[in-house]
């Protein structure tokens, strides 16, 4: 259970297609947005069962097991098991409210870039209940929570880190995120195009990042590595006296 995908739900989908393709230079290309022809981002009008916003999909290869294990950890399924392009997704909901989408794919595994700008990165539980996160997720889709002071990272059964965990209030929501080139470049582009900073570009361990909202209300996290120059020194006297 990784995370694979990324969609935005949008109740006007040619504006928002217009502010990603400026903001992140992709292609809009029907119900998906390309980086250089490679998909990268899904579009979608919201529906009922679909509010706006962006959603997170995981990887599964048995959707209707993962969905028994979701409901034996306390979760419920907020949009039941529908053919989908390239696949079949149900949405799902945790039990203090976060959203997140379960993918399986047929001939579409999900996002096919990553690790550059324009790419979904890091995506983060916000939740103001750790120790519940930590049990439902466990219980579910057999992560790990490596935490401390409220924030820290999910690890799946491999060990592997696949997503984050930050503090937050007033219930719990999954955060998406994508890697740009420079932090503050993106932060006022999404401001000239309409859009809002919510978190100003600040920078944790070896991450710059900062929390942004569309001109439509979606919010995201935009991430780029952090590049430290690095000091070698050399002390003679721990070198080998020659004659």
């Amino acid at each position: 259970m990784t995370p694979c995908w990324v969609e935005l739900a949008s109740a006007d989908p040619a504006r928002a297609a217009q502010f990603y393709a400026e903001l992140f230079g992709w292609e809009s290309a029907g119900d998906r947005f390309k980086l250089g022809g490679r998909a990268v981002a899904g579009l979608t009008r919201s529906q009922p069962d679909r509010p706006d916003g962006w959603l997170t999909h995981l990887s599964t290869p048995d959707l209707e097991e993962t969905l028994e294990q979701v409901a034996l950890s306390g979760g419920h399924c907020v949009s039941h098991p529908a053919e989908a392009h390239g696949g079949r997704r149900a949405i799902v909901a945790d039990p203090s409210g976060a959203i997140i989408g379960l993918w399986q794919g047929h001939d579409f595994a999900g996002a096919q870039a990553g690790g550059e700008p324009g790419t979904m990165s890091w995506p983060e539980l916000i939740t103001d209940d750790p120790d519940a996160a930590a049990r439902f997720y466990g219980f579910a889709f057999g992560w790990l929570l490596r935490h401390e002071f409220g924030s820290g990272e999910w690890l799946n059964q491999a060990h592997d880190a696949v997503a984050g965990l930050a503090p937050g209030y007033r219930g719990a929501w999954w955060r998406a995120a994508f890697q740009v080139e420079n932090i503050q470049v993106a932060a006022d582009r999404c401001e000239t195009l309409g859009g809002a900073v919510i978190t100003e570009p600040s920078e944790a361990g070896l991450t710059a990042f900062a929390e942004l909202r569309d001109p439509f209300g979606a919010r995201f996290t935009v991430a780029a590595p952090v590049h430290h120059p690095v000091e070698l020194t050399v002390s003679l006297g721990s070198l080998p006296a020659w004659d």
